[in-house]
C-alpha cells in the first residue's frame, strides 16, 4: 500500500514514492542493523536482543545478524536484508536455526553478558534475562529454550522466498517476514514496516493449523511412549497438564467463593517461570494470538467460572518436573491425594 500524505486545510492528498535503501545510501549493517538492535519491537515485538553478528561456532563466516530471546522463552533468528527480494535469506536463517536449537539457558547468559559488555552496559545478564522472562533466578533453566522463531526484516521479498516460508510454516516451523519499505519526505526517510507473513487475516487459519499438528503430535508421542508418567486423582487417570487442570476445577467445586487472587496464591508463578498457572480466558487467547502456539487449556468444558462470572484457563505446559512440584503446593488441609503411577502399569 503507497503512503500519502495529507493536508487538510486544503485539503490534499500526495502520494509519496517508495526508494530504495540503497538509493537513499542507507547500509545493510552500518544503518538498518544499527538501529533494530536497539528498537527491535519494530519488527519482532517482544523480544530482547542478547547479541549480533553471532558467530560461536566453527565457521565463522557464518554470523546471525541479530540473535534474540522472546517472552515465551523462544531463541528468534533475525536476518536483515535491504534488497528487494530477500536474496535466499530464509534458507540461510533455517541454518542458524539449526545451529542454536541446542542452545542452553546458561549459554544464552554467556552470549548476552559478552554482549552487555561490549555494549559497555553494566549490567548482570543473568538478572535482566530472568526479569526480561518473569522468571525467578533458579529452577526454570530446564524449559529453555521453548523453540526457535525466525524474522526476516527486508524491503521486499521475492516470490519464491514468500511460497518456500509459508511452506515451511505449514510443517510447524516459525517463520515471519516484514517488510521495511523506506519512502522520502523531504529531508525525512519514512518507513513502513508491516508483518506479510503471515498475514493478519490468516492468522486464525495458522492456528487452527499449528493445533491440529500438535494433537496429532502429542498423540503419536504418547501411543510410542512406553514410561510417560501418569497420575491418579479423585478415581481418574490423568497426564500432567490434566492432572493440574482436574485439581484446579475440584478446588474451584469445593471453594467456590476462590477468586483468581485465592488461587494464585495457592499456585504461584514460581512453579513454572514462564507462566502463571492460572489465568483470564481473555489473557490465555491473548497469548495464543501472538505466540500461535496454545499455551492453556481453551476448550469449553476446560474453561473454569468462578462464582462473580470471570472465566479462568490453566496452563498447559507441564514437564514431570513441574508436575511433581505441582503437587507439593496443593494444600493438606484438602485432602486430596495424587498417586504417581507409571504409563505400563495403567495400559498392562
Amino acid at each position: 500500500m503507497p503512503i500519502y500524505t495529507f493536508e487538510h486545510q486544503t485539503p490534499l492528498i500526495t502520494k509519496l514514492d517508495a526508494v530504495s535503501f540503497s538509493w537513499l545510501g542507507i547500509g545493510e549493517r552500518a544503518h538498518l542493523q544499527a538501529a533494530l538492535k536497539n528498537h527491535i519491537q519494530a519488527i519482532s515485538p517482544d523480544t530482547l536482543v542478547i547479541s549480533e553478528e553471532f558467530c560461536e561456532w566453527d565457521d565463522s563466516k557464518r554470523r546471525i545478524d541479530l540473535l534474540g530471546i522472546d517472552r515465551d522463552g523462544n531463541i528468534v533468528v533475525i536476518e536483515l536484508k535491504r534488497d528487494e527480494t530477500g536474496a535466499h535469506m530464509e534458507l540461510q536463517a533455517l541454518r542458524y536455526a539449526a545451529m542454536v536449537s541446542t542452545m542452553t539457558f546458561r549459554q544464552a547468559v554467556d552470549i548476552y553478558q559478552k554482549y552487555l559488555d561490549r555494549s559497555g552496559e553494566a549490567k548482570n545478564a543473568k538478572s535482566e534475562l530472568c526479569n526480561f522472562l518473569n522468571w525467578q533466578e533458579e529452577g526454570t533453566e530446564a524449559e529453555f529454550p521453548r523453540g526457535v522463531r525466525i524474522v526476516l526484516a527486508s524491503a521486499d521479498f521475492s516470490k519464491e522466498l514468500t511460497t518456500a516460508v509459508m511452506w515451511l510454516n505449514q510443517r510447524d516451523l516459525d517463520i515471519r517476514c516484514v517488510r521495511m519499505k523506506p519512502y522520502k519526505l523531504d529531508q525525512t526517510v519514512l518507513l513502513d514496516i508491516e508483518q506479510i507473513i503471515p498475514l493478519p487475516e490468516a492468522s486464525d487459519y495458522q492456528i487452527l493449523v499449528r493445533q491440529q499438528a500438535l494433537v496429532q503430535k502429542t498423540a503419536k508421542t504418547a501411543l510410542e511412549s512406553k514410561t510417560r508418567t501418569k497420575y491418579k486423582f479423585d478415581n481418574s487417570i490423568y497426564g500432567a497438564g490434566r492432572l493440574v487442570l482436574a485439581v484446579i476445577q475440584k478446588i474451584c467445586a469445593d471453594k467456590p467463593n476462590y477468586n483468581l487472587e485465592d488461587l494464585r496464591k495457592i499456585f504461584p508463578k514460581e512453579i513454572l517461570g514462564s507462566f502463571e498457572v492460572i489465568t483470564t480466558k481473555a489473557e490465555a487467547e491473548n497469548i495464543l494470538q501472538r505466540s500461535c502456539h496454545r499455551r492453556h487449556f481453551l476448550n469449553p468444558e476446560d474453561i473454569i467460572v468462578l462464582a462473580d462470572s470471570q472465566e479462568l484457563s490453566v496452563c498447559n505446559q507441564w514437564s514431570q518436573y513441574a508436575t511433581n512440584s505441582f503437587i507439593q503446593y496443593i494444600p493438606k488441609d484438602l485432602g486430596y491425594v495424587v498417586d504417581i503411577i507409571s504409563h505400563d502399569e495403567h495400559f498392562n
